[in-house]
């Protein structure tokens, strides 16, 4: 768990992000199945993809993930850190997460991450949900935020 609040208790931090057809929400522990589901769709190119030096999700339980939801959910609510899953209109299929940590590197106040579901990932949707989401980042009080992996080179980071 991270220490500080990555946002002042003044900032209130957006609950719901409505996309075309999907929206972003607090990644809980309620959302353990489906969130499971998109992210074992998605494990071989998830590997290496939010750090090039550890293998999650491979092997990943569906119990792993559950402990994994609850500390998201408690970063949340303590304002450490935000995930957000990605969920279609009813939400009845996960198609993806975004999440904002505290930067550990000087000159950035926040590393952001995002991922669609495999299936999305090939229909293109991969890019609607990082415009989605880097509209939601620009709302947070950060001077600077990186997107490592995705603006900055993981051999640059």
């Amino acid at each position: 768990m991270y220490s500080r609040p990555l946002v002042p208790s003044s900032f209130r931090v957006p609950d719901r992000v409505d996309g075309r057809s999907f929206h972003l929400r607090m990644l809980s522990v309620h959302d353990v199945v489906k969130d499971y589901a998109a992210v074992m769709e998605s494990e071989a190119r998830l590997v290496h993809f939010l750090d090039p030096h550890e293998d999650w999700p491979r092997g990943l339980t569906i119990q792993e993930n559950l402990i994994d939801l609850g500390w998201h959910q408690r970063e949340f609510t303590l304002r450490h850190s935000f995930a957000y899953t990605v969920m279609n209109d009813d939400e009845s299929r996960c198609i993806g997460c975004c999440y904002i940590y505290p930067s550990d590197r000087p000159g950035y106040d926040a590393m952001a991450y995002y991922w669609a579901r495999e299936a999305e990932f090939c229909n293109g949707f991969d890019s609607v949900l990082g415009d989605t989401f880097r509209h939601l980042v620009g709302i947070f009080p950060f001077d600077r935020i990186a997107f490592p992996g995705r603006d900055i080179p993981w051999s640059s980071w």
